[in-house]
């Protein structure tokens, strides 16, 4: 009580004071032992506080890994943050595969998008539509909502931008093989997977039926996947160890009719892993009974047969109960328009630069599936290169020349120190070497001529980044951090020296770190390719699957749902319901 009435006569000494200053109005009440307080910031003229220059507005499209990792770990109180993506969720893709056999449940690898973004400074706002149109001109995106909010009923809005974020992955690249898009499964989305699960357990049922023929019955219970890369060949070992282990128990009758078919274009399946992994997931399918047709081509697909090509036997025509088409990635309809909108018509991809800004518009970012970085060419540069290294003008370069600027040159060209290691070179003087002939290299004086003899291979290790989850997620975190480092950065810039004008980039070039990668091939074996050329297949591969995959969920909600699917999958194996 005494503190109130202190508390009272402040207050009532502060509504006394001059109009000439800010009023502090403070209410108490005390109510069963309770205090409330109110306070009025406005000034006494009824003006608010001034809340500084508005925040710059970033728009993100997408929420798969690159947007959603952008967003995890951008410092959204600095910016207007809005989010637009046809879905509220983000989906851990690389367990899509078991999703498709009752491994794992559907729910169990999914974290709505407002979950992540809620514990986020600053209030994000997420819109639930899908962009159709992006003007960078009138920095405008245009957004049709399935769910049609609009007072007219067609769900269209647009929302303007400072700074885009386009996160919206890719397709399924079909290459225009008639049928595929009307009779194949694909393995990209949710949805995807659970009509895969619902076909094979349909494909089932439908086998077992009276009246039907066992050539009916095998065509119903051949399963067909359509490229041998790590999704094709995951969900083929999935779906063998469901058959084996839990469907061939339920379905004794047909069990022995069930043939799981890989079809590949090139010599050999799972090409972008080393050689040895390649050899024993092929030894290891043709023991399961998993047959591996390579040099293949498939030029069309019915509802009832696949036809393909082969160098040897030429066309045949193969009949199928379920097929799921898995060869690489397309472009969405919406990237193609923003190529034509920023000069990149002629492309098949868009292309960003190596601060993922997509050339032709510096206000517009893209990562993730829908785009590739266009690595700058050193050939490109190497007259400037030259000049910006002959500090004195002299027409020639030494090593000690070379060696002030090389930091610089290894960050804005990443293929020269590749170069390097790729030919067991220890440092830059010994490429100037071999280029020279001299063999004294710390007298080496190059012109320009023989400056460009030295680096013309060095670009031959320029290579197209592989449309991962591994590296959406790091283009994410590094465009993030950029953005959280951006005022400070233009003041004080940590990038390379630029070539062709003075002055420094503001931020490092992008630089993608590979962590390794994995291949589950049944039975509780995986194949791991980690850096350092260290390659593990087995058991005990499958066990660092398992813990790899669970660390790397987005939240501890959906890390404890994917470890209880696993331990249930063990302990009652996998559910077989058309649900």
């Amino acid at each position: 009580m005494r503190f109130t009435a202190f508390a009272l006569d402040r207050a009532s000494q502060a509504l006394r004071r001059g109009p000439s200053i800010s009023k502090l109005v403070v209410l108490f009440a005390v109510s069963s032992g309770g205090l409330v307080a109110y306070a009025d910031s406005r000034l006494d003229n009824g003006v608010e506080v001034s809340q500084g220059p508005p925040k710059k507005k970033v728009v993100v499209l997408g929420t798969g890994w690159a947007g959603t990792s952008f967003l995890k770990n951008l410092d959204t109180s600095l910016y207007d943050v809005q989010v637009v993506s046809p879905r509220n969720y983000f989906a851990f893709t690389p367990l899509l595969p078991s999703v498709t056999c009752g491994t794992v449940e559907a729910r169990s690898i999914v974290e709505p998008i407002r979950n992540i973004v809620k514990k986020k400074n600053g209030q994000v706002k997420f819109w639930e539509a899908e962009c159709f149109k992006i003007d960078p001109t009138k920095k405008k995106v245009f957004c049709r909502s399935n769910i049609g909010t609009n007072l007219d009923g067609n769900g269209e809005f647009d929302v303007d931008y400072d700074y885009l974020v386009v996160a919206l992955g890719a397709k399924a690249n079909t290459f225009n093989t008639p049928g595929v898009e009307e009779n194949c499964h694909f393995l990209k989305e949710i949805e995807d997977a659970q009509k895969i699960r619902r076909s094979v357990m349909d494909c089932f049922e439908r086998a077992c039926l009276p009246n039907l023929s066992d050539e009916e019955r095998e065509k119903n219970l051949h399963f067909v996947v359509v490229g041998g890369g790590p999704t094709g060949v995951e969900f083929a070992a999935e779906l063998h160890d469901y058959v084996s282990e839990d469907l061939a128990k339920l379905y004794p009758t047909v069990k022995d009719l069930v043939k799981i078919s890989v079809i590949e274009a090139g010599e050999h399946i799972l090409t972008m892993f080393d050689k040895r992994i390649t050899k024993f997931a092929e030894e290891k399918f043709q023991r399961d009974g998993i047959d591996v047709k390579t040099n293949f081509k498939v030029v069309k697909v019915s509802n009832k047969a696949i036809t393909m090509t082969n160098p040897s036997t030429g066309e045949i025509s193969v009949p199928y109960g379920m097929a799921v088409w898995s060869t690489g990635i397309g472009t969405r309809p919406v990237m193609l328009d923003l190529m034509k909108e920023v000069g990149q018509a002629s492309r098949r991809v868009l292309a960003t630069d190596e601060w993922l800004r997509v050339l032709g518009s510096n206000d517009v970012y893209a990562l993730g599936d829908c785009a590739t970085i266009s690595q700058r060419k050193v050939m490109e540069d190497i007259s400037e290169i030259f000049k910006v290294a002959d500090k004195d003008n002299s027409g020639t370069l030494t090593v000690k020349e070379i060696k002030e600027v090389l930091d610089d040159i290894c960050i804005r060209y990443p293929q020269v120190e590749l170069y390097l290691k790729t030919m067991q070179m220890k440092d830059f003087s010994y490429l100037l070497k071999d280029s020279s002939g001299n063999g004294n290299k710390d007298s080496i004086e190059l012109n320009i001529e023989e400056f460009k003899k030295a680096l013309a291979n060095v670009d031959s290790q320029v290579k197209n980044l592989p449309a991962t989850a591994q590296v959406a997620a790091q283009q994410g975190q590094y465009l993030a951090q950029c953005f959280n480092k951006m005022k400070q950065c233009e003041e004080n810039p940590e990038g390379p020296r630029r070539i062709r004008e003075p002055g420094r980039h503001r931020f490092r070039p992008f630089r993608y770190r590979h962590l390794g990668q994995f291949a589950p091939l049944g039975g509780e074996q995986t194949a791991a390719q980690l850096p350092g050329d260290w390659i593990s297949i087995g058991h005990s591969s499958q066990w660092l699957w398992y813990s790899v995959y669970a660390s790397k969920q987005v939240s501890w909600r959906t890390r404890m749902l994917v470890v209880s699917d696993w331990t249930r999958r063990f302990i009652f194996g996998r559910d077989s319901s058309c649900i």
